[in-house]
């Protein structure tokens, strides 16, 4: 296809392609070992060069990265297998689009689908490093980092489907199939695909009750929002207290537990003192230790539940918050002096 703008078609083509690569990249079960495979001889034979002797199936990415970062493995040709035919579909359909139009195909495919999918993408590599020692940790990421994603480079690649870039084909044939993988001169590595991932209604990896991410081989990512957490850490949460929350050291595992716990019922148990209050809401600052305080405001919704009662809402605002109506005004992109509604709803 050689596209010189984006279309009402166009526009339709890259929406669609954006909704099949977000399956790609959250799909779960076995891989299909013979398309992926043949994918990554195209993927080399396209780079010019001689296909692998041998493709070696591991159970997951800590499986793979252990696997390339031995010695045998041989020199890597990600670069000649990945990055030069990225760089190439990149610039000439940035060329072909234009500053603008590029933007917005972006925005349509890779910039819809960034952030969920990379989310995953570091709790892998998060997970791969987490139980080494710090030397062999180190030579686990940058084994990581020398990966290609698979299912995990949808972004770019349902914008490169949509625009029918030759170049990435078997790439994108490896990445319907198959996970995260290493190309050496002879040897490809190629890793299944999750058995299962579970995710929240925001698209970030969540589970209360196992692994949110597990392979084949046991290799498994526990996280709670996205959130990375230790085995067995959701089922502390219904036993939570005001105690047991001040008590965590882990900033990042607090914030969890203080989310699922409840601002209001936090504030309530911990004998809070509001920080301001006007006629927008209540300003609430929870000083926790070794972190930022959470700055939330609460507010009133001024229309009624079919009961007659009004629900209240706990909005969070940054910590240096001084006012209610600034944080208030702040959840609208404004200045507290521009935040004067004629009517709140």
């Amino acid at each position: 296809m050689t596209v010189t703008t984006v279309t009402t078609e166009l526009t339709d083509a890259l929406t669609a392609a954006a909704l099949r690569w977000e399956e790609v990249a959250f799909r779960a079960g076995p891989a299909d070992r013979p398309e992926a495979e043949a994918g990554v001889r195209l993927a080399y034979r396209a780079a010019g060069l001689t296909e692998p002797e041998e493709i070696v199936w591991v159970g997951s990415p800590l499986a793979g990265a252990r696997a390339a970062a031995l010695p045998g493995s041989g020199r890597s040709v990600r670069d000649a297998v990945r990055t030069v035919p990225w760089q190439r579909a990149r610039a000439e359909a940035h060329t072909a689009l234009g500053p603008a139009d590029w933007a917005l195909a972006w925005s349509l495919t890779g910039g819809r689908l960034w952030d969920p999918v990379n989310g995953v993408v570091a709790r892998i590599r998060q997970g791969v490093t987490s139980t080494e020692e710090s030397q062999t940790a180190a030579a686990l990421r940058a084994s990581t980092l020398d990966a290609v994603l698979g299912q995990h480079d949808a972004p770019w690649l349902a914008l490169f489907d949509a625009l029918e870039r030759p170049e990435t084909e078997g790439l994108a044939r490896v990445a319907r199939s198959a996970g995260w993988w290493w190309p050496f001169e002879r040897v490809a590595i190629v890793c299944e695909r999750p058995a299962g991932l579970h995710r929240d209604g925001l698209s970030r990896l969540h589970r209360a009750d196992g692994p949110a991410l597990s392979f084949p081989d046991g290799f498994a990512v526990h996280a709670w929002g996205g959130m990375p957490v230790p085995a067995g850490f959701a089922a502390t949460m219904a036993a939570l207290t005001v105690q047991r929350i001040d008590a965590e050291e882990n900033a990042e595992l607090r914030r969890v537990m203080l989310e699922h716990f409840g601002y209001d019922r936090y504030l309530a148990e911990s004998g809070a003192v509001p920080v301001h209050r006007d006629e927008t809401g209540v300003l609430w600052r929870i000083v926790l230790p070794d972190d930022e305080p959470v700055t939330t405001v609460e507010v009133v919704n001024s229309t009624a539940e079919p009961d007659g009662t009004f629900r209240r809402y706990w909005l969070r605002v940054p910590p240096s918050t001084r006012t209610a109506r600034e944080g208030v005004a702040w959840t609208f992109g404004m200045a507290e002096a521009d935040y004067r509604p004629d009517r709140e709803t």
